[in-house]
């Protein structure tokens, strides 16, 4: 998949979740769907990410980055089911992307160094 591609894909992806969570609060019956679309758009986006040639650190924020996309989509089956355990799937995936976005440009900048 084209990088211009991928990170259109998860913009409008991230969209759709932030969209899917909020009017899931409001109780609107379509709300799960937009989630569900969203969180495989970031699944397929974190899964389609080439990270052969990265190093040891990059790859373990890789893996993380896919843990999440995974709990996302975890995440929408509890919507669907009407279980509240979708909160805390989003949230450990919240705090896992937070966690590798932080990390990330700070890694790049040592890998640049050497």
């Amino acid at each position: 998949m084209n990088t211009q591609i991928r990170s259109l894909v998860f913009v409008l992806s991230g969209i759709l979740v932030l969209a899917g969570a909020v009017l899931y609060i409001s109780q609107w019956i379509y709300a799960p769907y937009l989630f569900a679309v969203g969180a495989a758009g970031v699944a397929v986006c974190y899964l389609t990410t080439p990270y052969k040639q990265l190093g040891f650190r990059r790859r373990r924020l890789h893996r993380f980055n896919v843990i999440a996309g995974i709990l996302m989509i975890v995440a929408s089956v509890f919507m669907f089911n009407g279980r509240m355990e979708w909160v805390a799937c989003l949230f450990i995936a919240a705090i896992l992307q937070l966690y590798s976005s932080f990390v990330n440009p700070k890694d790049e900048k040592e890998e640049d160094k050497k």
